[in-house]
């Protein structure tokens, strides 16, 4: 029978916790629940206890309860929750998992849940839910669900909504255990995508799948990079075809679209195969016009949208972000090589186009190869990025690449 994980801090929200696990029972799904609160006693039993938890994580209960840093208890609870779902799910005993919470219980939750596979069902019933999630979420498949009124006992308004997230979670832990892949098993590529480098990302796409590839595009807005290397560390990709870097620019000027200071390492630290262009480095990200800071006024600008500004990066710049790429390339321990277009990183970047500057794309290009180590190969092709002789260019190497990595393996 599937079974529905439970995490919750029983001591405030044993009543809610029991009508959901009686909602899921009653659904046809079997339940365990894991307690992780500190302070006072569970209003019902919990499968797995406090001590349980504060064990997984290394600590002993009292030592939190003496210690009486919410934070730190908070912090060893979460990591004890998720080395305990984490093994439940290797035992076969995890098809879903269900928290509800304030801001507290559900840090504590959604941490443990991010510990869990992209497709294993995890629902979080949250009054935080209708706010700013990204660090709650992160790069997982969490379900965010607003609780409308707090979780503090059961009305007419949240037996409702917690009667619906039971129902979601038992349904979701069904269907996940009774799925079956609708095609075969196909070797994972993922492509970095923005909309000024679409066109060059649909034709190396189309090129990679009609030889048997699986193709991955993942939009290059910060979140999309995280989770494009999310999945790479979870075992699931082959091979990049990273050609819009574009969030390494947020990252070191200070645009709204970073994926992080370690953007551009996973590939290279597990030794995926990659191929990496310079895709959007023309342009750092933010909001409407009047988010951009003030330290830019003077710079160009590009209305993208009614709530994007583009910001054209200056040939200083574009010199740090080549030195960048270059140290972060030499790092890897796969085969890379690194495609450039001299006639444009971006569809606005070309001659006549609001963001064409020669200058700055020079800088880019002169400090990435002098930085680059011998080893990695660069290919200069006399095109802008989106002409599609550039794109299968690149395909056709991101395929070799993989060709090769087989022989290897198989030796």
């Amino acid at each position: 029978m599937e079974t529905v994980v439970l995490i919750g801090t029983l001591d405030t929200k044993g009543n809610e916790y029991e009508f959901v696990m009686d909602r899921i029972r009653s659904a046809g799904c079997e339940v365990i629940v894991i307690d992780v609160g500190v302070l006072g006693s569970p209003r019902i039993s919990p499968h797995l206890t406090r001590e349980d938890v504060a064990r997984a994580a290394g600590t002993d209960i009292g030592v939190l309860i003496e210690r009486n840093d919410r934070g730190f208890a908070m912090e060893r609870m979460a990591a004890g929750a998720a080395e305990l779902v984490r093994k439940l799910y290797q035992e076969g005993r995890l098809h879903g998992v269900l928290a509800l919470g304030g801001s507290g219980g559900s840090s504590i939750a959604t941490h443990a849940m991010r510990a869990l596979p992209v497709g294993v069902p995890k629902l979080m019933v949250s009054t935080i839910a209708s706010g700013d999630i990204r660090s709650y979420v992160g790069q997982s498949d969490i379900t965010m669900m607003y609780s409308v009124v707090d979780i503090a006992g059961i009305n007419s308004i949240s037996e409702k909504i917690l009667a619906n997230a039971a129902a979601a979670i038992s349904g979701m832990a069904r269907a996940s255990a009774a799925y079956k892949p609708h095609q075969q098993a196909r070797p994972l590529v993922s492509v970095s995508m923005f909309g000024v480098t679409s066109p060059c990302v649909l034709q190396a796409r189309d090129w990679l799948e009609a030889r048997g590839y699986e193709v991955l595009v993942f939009h290059a807005n910060g979140s999309g990079g995280r989770a494009m290397e999310g999945l790479m560390k979870d075992g699931f990709i082959r091979a990049s075809l990273d050609l819009t870097t574009t969030e390494l620019a947020d990252e070191w000027v200070g645009g709204m679209l970073s994926a992080g200071a370690d953007r551009l390492e996973t590939a290279g630290r597990l030794g995926i195969p990659q191929v990496v262009s310079l895709g959007a480095l023309d342009m750092v990200n933010f909001g409407t016009p009047d988010t951009v800071p003030a330290r830019f006024q003077g710079r160009t600008l590009y209305r993208h949208n009614p709530n994007v500004t583009l910001m054209r990066t200056t040939a200083d710049e574009c010199a740090e972000l080549g030195k960048i790429i270059g140290r972060k390339l030499n790092m890897a321990n796969g085969p890379v090589s690194v495609f450039i277009p001299l006639k444009g990183i971006s569809s606005i970047a070309k001659q006549g186009e609001v963001f064409y500057d020669p200058q700055a794309d020079r800088a880019l290009v002169d400090n990435l190869r002098q930085v680059l180590a011998p080893h990695i190969e660069v290919v200069i092709m006399d095109t802008d990025i989106n002409d599609p002789v550039f794109a299968q260019a690149m395909a056709e190497k991101l395929d070799a690449y993989i060709k090769y990595s087989e022989v290897l393996r198989h030796e």
